[in-house]
């Protein structure tokens, strides 16, 4: 019997959702409805909507953390509202940032006189750092009179790159050096990365996790082949270190390791918080060695509790929300703690990689070693008659999300696919990852699947 209520009120508790008017129509998509809608209903039909989405824990593409602690979660909702670009209405919230810049400059073995700053994530933090870099040449460069309307700065970093880098050079005028990634070196190659250096060269950039394969440059020999160069000539060139996935790992996992502001010619750092750093996105850092490297033009500054705090920010308005995150998994899981985090899920990525070996259907190029990433091909058999694609196809039906893509210019002809193994991912979710691969493998082989070479396929769902 249809029942008219007259009392709104009433209707809130008493109507059913399915059974308003509302779920028999259909969301607004590109303007907006002519009525309000219930709180609830409109929940439930956007819920609805994002319902075939899947998983994101089941996003094995991604580097981004995909869970976080119930207390974090509430914490973060409570903060939503902050404005973190506002530090004298907020100077707590300030303070907070100011801790965790300072946590992680200890953490890379940061000087007495650094400097840092929060952002929405390493890309924010790499155009920050690589301003810096072409402010900062083109100072030194004036003074040794190397002509600058001559032809256009440049910088130095292999074809790994994540696009951000692509964009900093497209959007700030500077030439982009890559040094493309071979089959015998997929990391940077430190000679020809040199053979490239010149009065012109704003800085090179060292990669503590290349996203393709989740190799490390090797920096501290880039370092020292620089300490090499900078000794010849008054052109110095510097390191920014993109440790957007690495650096809130590799001190954990392999402390001794030299990639940091050990080294001499390492300037500035970032690193993404909602990485390794266990938050949600979108948070990262940025960090100066000293800051005679962060040229005064580009800091600002503001008012904070009666005095100034320096700011640098590109992006200005957003949530504090995420920073507040950081700051709590720094204050609940201390060092001990991301250590423990980060070897349980080092053990799980090295366990993928035995696994996916013993199955004979693979070639490892990456085994998790370093970052807990493995990436892998097709074994060579002219019998199989399905790709990595087909695969990945197949595990989507299972909901795992495993990309399938080309690897960078040069290598453009080797598909891979690549799984990131984010603190969510544990091992019993590992164990049902590999019995569903297996089945997928069985299924298709068993389907005969026909693959004609001059069909071209992409996969798209390969982010950062």
């Amino acid at each position: 019997m249809l029942y008219e209520k007259n009392n709104r009120r009433e209707a809130e508790y008493l109507e059913p959702i399915f059974g308003t008017r509302d779920e028999d129509e259909m969301l607004p998509s590109y303007k907006l409805g002519e009525q309000s809608v219930e709180p609830r209903v409109a929940y439930q039909m956007i819920k609805d909507d994002l319902l075939d989405e899947g998983k994101s824990r089941l996003n094995l593409a991604t580097f981004c953390q995909t869970y976080m602690e119930p207390e974090a979660v509430k914490l973060m909702s409570e903060t939503l509202d902050r404005n973190a670009i506002d530090k004298s209405e907020y100077p707590r919230t300030a303070e907070i940032e100011n801790r965790c810049v300072n946590i992680i400059a200890d953490l890379w073995h940061g000087q007495e006189n650094f400097i840092g700053t929060s952002t929405i994530g390493s890309s924010e933090a790499c155009m920050l750092a690589g301003m810096a870099m072409k402010f900062s040449w083109r100072k030194r460069a004036a003074k040794l009179g190397v002509a600058l309307e001559k032809r256009k700065p440049n910088l130095i970093i292999s074809s790994g790159y994540q696009v951000c880098w692509e964009k900093f050079c497209v959007y700030w005028d500077i030439e982009l050096r890559e040094i493309p990634l071979t089959a015998d070196c997929l990391s940077l190659d430190i000679e020809k990365a040199m053979a490239e250096v010149d009065e012109y060269t704003i800085g090179v950039v060292g990669i503590l996790g290349i996203t393709y394969t989740g190799q490390y440059d090797d920096i501290e020999k880039l370092d020292a082949k620089l300490t090499e160069y900078n000794k010849q000539t008054e052109h110095k060139v510097y390191i920014h270190v993109d440790a957007a996935s690495g650096g809130l790992y590799a001190p954990f996992v392999e402390p001794d390791l030299k990639w940091d502001f050990q080294l001499e010619n390492v300037i500035s750092i970032n690193a993404s918080g909602h990485k390794y750093g266990l938050v949600y996105p979108g948070v990262g850092w940025v960090v100066w060695k000293n800051r005679s490297f962060l040229p005064e033009e580009l800091i600002f500054k503001v008012s904070y509790l009666g005095g100034e705090l320096p700011t640098m920010a590109i992006n200005f308005s957003h949530s504090a929300a995420q920073l507040i995150g950081q700051y709590y998994n720094f204050v609940r899981f201390g060092f001990n703690g991301y250590q423990s985090i980060h070897k349980r899920t080092h053990d799980v990525a090295m366990y993928l990689a035995e696994k996916l070996k013993e199955s004979h259907q693979f070639e490892l190029i990456n085994d998790g070693k370093q970052l807990p990433l493995v990436c892998y091909q097709l074994h060579p058999d002219e019998k199989r008659q399905w790709t990595l694609y087909d695969l990945s196809d197949r595990l989507l039906m299972k909901g795992w999300q495993v990309p399938t893509y080309p690897l960078p210019k040069s290598l453009d002809n080797q598909v891979i696919q690549r799984i990131v193994v984010r603190s969510d991912f544990g091992m019993n979710m590992a164990h049902d990852f590999i019995e569903d691969l297996k089945a997928a493998i069985t299924e298709l082989e068993q389907s005969h699947l026909v693959f004609h070479e001059k069909t071209e396929r992409k996969n798209y769902g390969f982010t950062h």
